[in-house]
């Protein structure tokens, strides 16, 4: 029987205070690092000249929805009451949100270093040391809206824009598809500064500090975050029944993305699934 991910200002108190314990349970047997240490793995950039399976391809949301689902199933074991809730940034689009919480997730970071003080997640309270990231800080850290260069969260007509795609994505499969819900939903854009940032690469920059970057798991908003973009995904597949992913064969020899994404019939690494396998996730869990 599917389960059911909630909008997180929907969780009772008894069922944040869960989530919030197996996420630490995770973390106490060093399981959550795992998770952080196979994001870092697989953060290739289109420019590094080699295969792509988790950022700046087609396989982007069939990764990440593979990666939610590894990790929603290390909590359940934990605890088989806990899903993985999402975070609607179109709703919820300020530091005063309920996410943010001393109950839940912790609120913004300190100013200076940005190290987060409050919340479950603050390195102070000694359950949450960061032992895996691209630098050698070892603290939580956020900058909700970069102060210093400000930047807002995507709003639902923006969202609603993306979704009128019609087609999944487009050569060449990379950061500059110009069209294709994949990549216009993962956010690579044209221009300079902030304007380069859309929906899902905007709210890791909203968000800042351990969000930015291939360490971005380090935060535990990350996996709220990446629900609400699979929902997106989910929602679009409803739209489009018959626009399925992209490419479906491999692009051939000579042409420059060959050898460097996934075809739908290709295996994703480190699970040896395939975007084929990650299309319906209807038998294991629903949105509400």
């Amino acid at each position: 029987m599917a389960y059911t991910r909630k909008n997180q200002r929907d969780l009772t108190s008894a069922e944040r205070k869960r989530f919030v314990s197996a996420v630490l349970e995770l973390k106490r047997t060093g399981k959550y690092d795992d998770f952080v240490r196979t994001h870092i793995d697989h953060y290739v950039a289109d420019g590094e000249g080699k295969l792509r399976v988790a950022h700046m391809c087609p396989s982007f949301l069939p990764w990440h929805r593979k990666f939610l689902l590894e990790f929603e199933r290390a909590l359940r074991m934990v605890d088989p009451s806990v899903t993985v809730p999402y975070w609607d940034w179109t709703r919820d689009n300020t530091p005063a949100a309920s996410l943010w919480s001393e109950d839940f997730l912790g609120g913004n970071g300190r100013r200076g270093d940005l190290q987060v003080m409050t919340g479950p997640f603050a390195y102070a309270g000694g359950r949450w040391p960061i032992r895996h990231n691209m630098t050698e800080q070892r603290f939580l850290s956020r900058d909700f809206g970069r102060p210093h260069d400000p930047i807002t969260l995507p709003t639902a007509e923006q969202v609603e824009e993306v979704l009128r795609e019609r087609v999944y994505d487009t050569a060449p499969w990379n950061s500059t598809s110009g069209s294709g819900f994949r990549n216009r939903l993962e956010g690579w854009a044209p221009g300079t500064g902030n304007a380069r940032f859309r929906l899902h690469n905007r709210v890791h920059r909203w968000v800042g500090g351990l969000m930015l970057g291939g360490a971005s798991v380090n935060d535990p908003v990350f996996w709220l975050h990446h629900a609400f973009v699979d929902l997106l995904w989910s929602r679009w597949q409803a739209r489009n029944p018959g626009a399925g992913y992209l490419p479906k064969d491999p692009p051939p020899l000579g042409d420059p993305q060959h050898r460097k994404v996934a075809a739908l019939h290709e295996r994703m690494g480190p699970w040896n699934v395939t975007p084929a396998e990650l299309l319906d996730h209807s038998t294991i869990y629903r949105y509400a």
